[in-house]
């Protein structure tokens, strides 16, 4: 059942669009930050109730979408960009490098759930391959030294 604070959350949202189908994604944003950081299958048959949508439309939406997770994550999640742009500036040399530096591979959370890897087609900043964002946080233009400075600010 969806708290009343993620109701009055979602409900704020449905004033700025047609239908409640319309805020899906968003609903489900709510319902993550609320809940540990995923959508569990409980959690989405909630908000589809709530929607008036059947949960296998609702996940549909959500496994579409890169951002809405459907399994446990880590308290920071970090999305490696592999677009093409991005295989071609350096990617690979930065997934080897957090394999070894965090040892885990692309869809693994460390022993401590500090960090979830997880690929993502594409973060729109071409021009400054390779990158990544951890949480909401992009960064560009990187390298592997630049690394340990970067997965230090998020403890």
């Amino acid at each position: 059942m969806l708290s009343d604070e993620e109701k009055r959350e979602i409900d704020h949202e449905l004033l700025h669009y047609p239908t409640k189908r319309a805020i899906s994604l968003d609903a489900l944003m709510v319902v993550q930050r609320h809940r540990g950081g995923w959508v569990s299958d409980e959690s989405l048959r909630d908000v589809a109730e709530y929607l008036d949508m059947t949960p296998d439309e609702l996940d549909s939406s959500a496994t579409f979408y890169s951002r809405i997770y459907r399994k446990s994550v880590g308290r920071h999640v970090i999305l490696l960009c592999n677009s093409i742009s991005c295989w071609v500036m350096g990617y690979g040399d930065l997934r080897a490098y957090l394999h070894r530096r965090l040892g885990i591979d692309l869809g693994g959370t460390t022993a401590d759930t500090r960090f979830t890897l997880l690929p993502i087609v594409c973060l729109g900043t071409c021009d400054h391959a390779p990158a990544l964002m951890i949480d909401d946080d992009l960064y560009r233009d990187l390298t592997p030294d630049q690394l340990d400075a970067l997965l230090e600010r998020y403890t």
